[in-house]
């Protein structure tokens, strides 16, 4: 090394030690401001995490899980797996059957078997559940008969015991995860010897059930844009007390429960009721008009209740679009209508867009208001979903729809995002 460098060196300043000192003050600043920030938004997390993502979780896992059968008959599965399904299975099968069936700790447990079993086999139950309390008979204490003598047994007990569809109800479902109950949520099934086939036609309810719901739901999106529209429009051109004064009247539904305002709409559209009496009053009708039980009083109570979910977010849109866009237009020679539908219009689109999709995804889900209003022809999804839970108690089944129903969701949501995006880069 030259002197020259080495008294260049020797002459450059060091660092200063209150400049390092800062340093260090700001960086432990902001890492205090970030711990702050997510101990704040912590248990915010944690809240959507136990309420949202959790019992969608289980919804999705439930929709595929097949428990019943793999954890009551877990020797009979292993006897049944290589099996060929077109032959009467070996004596092991029936043996492990008696084995699995005494080894079941209560009897709760067999009927949840049973009614497992039943839905894909009818007659499953009483097969089951006849043979679980024989089993003092087919298996005495203290003694392990042969395969065949139980096979024997079992025959003698109750002949379906040598009827395939039974065995093969069992086979299919030994696995604890099954694409079943998707698969009947569209109308589908899985053969019994393997390979997807349509169900019978007087079982094919679903499709037109979740059709139903679309049909419904896209209505009630209709009749909400073609009321929200011109309110959200009139109160965009109100100065804002006179906008916020009637704001208030717009979100006074959200502060009456459901049952109450469906209640409200049983006394006014029946028969009987106020709307009828007013229309007969005038002259409109001769006699009173059929407005409840069907799908015309769904509609219009769904229409009144989501009402406030169009406005909101068009009114919001229509604020920040600038009445001179419509001057100017005016002003250079286009009609006032045409001027409103060519230059007005397509800025509120992602207000429509938003407003549209809000009150679809709401409407899709709806239970209490068709369930209350409407007639046999006239429930949605959801109430099917009610009816696996509360009646049925199939939870695989009241899952499975109401994944259904979450992909819907998504995908409409996915469809508005390309949509609003592809608007976006337009403009």
């Amino acid at each position: 090394m030259s002197s020259s460098t080495v008294t260049t060196l020797a002459a450059a300043p060091a660092p200063a030690p209150e400049g390092n000192a800062l340093a260090r003050s700001l960086a432990r600043a902001q890492r205090r401001r970030h711990l702050a920030a997510i101990s704040l938004t912590l248990p915010l997390l944690l809240f959507l995490l136990a309420t949202f993502l959790v019992p969608i979780g289980a919804l999705l896992i439930r929709a595929v899980e097949n428990p019943e059968v793999a954890n009551a008959l877990p020797r009979t599965a292993q006897a049944l797996s290589k099996w060929d399904r077109h032959q009467p299975p070996a004596p092991a099968a029936y043996a492990a059957v008696v084995e699995d069936l005494a080894a079941l700790p209560e009897a709760a447990q067999a009927g949840a078997l049973a009614r497992r079993l039943n839905t894909e086999q009818p007659g499953s139950r009483s097969l089951v559940m006849s043979t679980y309390r024989a089993l003092p008979q087919l298996q005495p204490a203290g003694t392990t008969p042969a395969p065949d003598a139980l096979r024997e047994q079992l025959l003698a007990l109750d002949p379906r015991w040598g009827e395939l569809p039974y065995w093969q109800a069992i086979a299919k479902n030994a696995s604890r995860w099954t694409p079943d109950y998707l698969l009947t949520a569209v109308d589908l099934k899985r053969k019994a010897e393997g390979g997807l086939e349509r169900v019978a036609p007087d079982q094919r309810v679903f499709s037109s059930i979740l059709l139903r719901t679309f049909q419904i739901s896209a209505v009630v999106m209709l009749c909400c844009l073609l009321l929200g529209y011109p309110l959200a429009y009139w109160l965009s051109t109100l100065n804002a007390r006179q906008a916020n004064v009637l704001m208030i009247l717009v979100l006074v539904p959200f502060w009456t429960s459901i049952l109450v305002r469906v209640a409200a709409w049983i006394v006014l559209l029946q028969r009987e009721g106020l709307v009828n009496s007013a229309l007969m009053g005038v002259g409109v009708i001769q006699e009173p008009l059929a407005l409840l039980f069907n799908r015309t009083g769904v509609i219009i109570s769904m229409t009144h209740i989501l009402l406030p979910f169009m406005i909101l977010p068009l009114y919001s849109v229509m604020k920040s679009v600038s009445p001179t866009y419509l001057r100017a237009a005016v002003s250079l020679g286009s009609p006032p209508l045409a001027a409103f539908f060519r230059v007005y219009v397509p800025q509120t689109l992602p207000g429509v867009g938003a407003g549209g999709l809000l009150v679809f995804i709401l409407a899709i889900g709806y239970y209490v208001t068709p369930a209350l209003l409407g007639g046999a022809d006239d429930q949605m999804l959801s109430y099917y979903i009610a009816q696996y839970t509360n009646v049925d108690i199939n939870w695989g089944m009241a899952c499975a729809l109401g994944a259904i129903l979450l992909t819907a969701t998504l995908v409409l949501y996915a469809l508005y995002r390309r949509v609003v995006k592809s608007e976006l880069s337009l403009g």
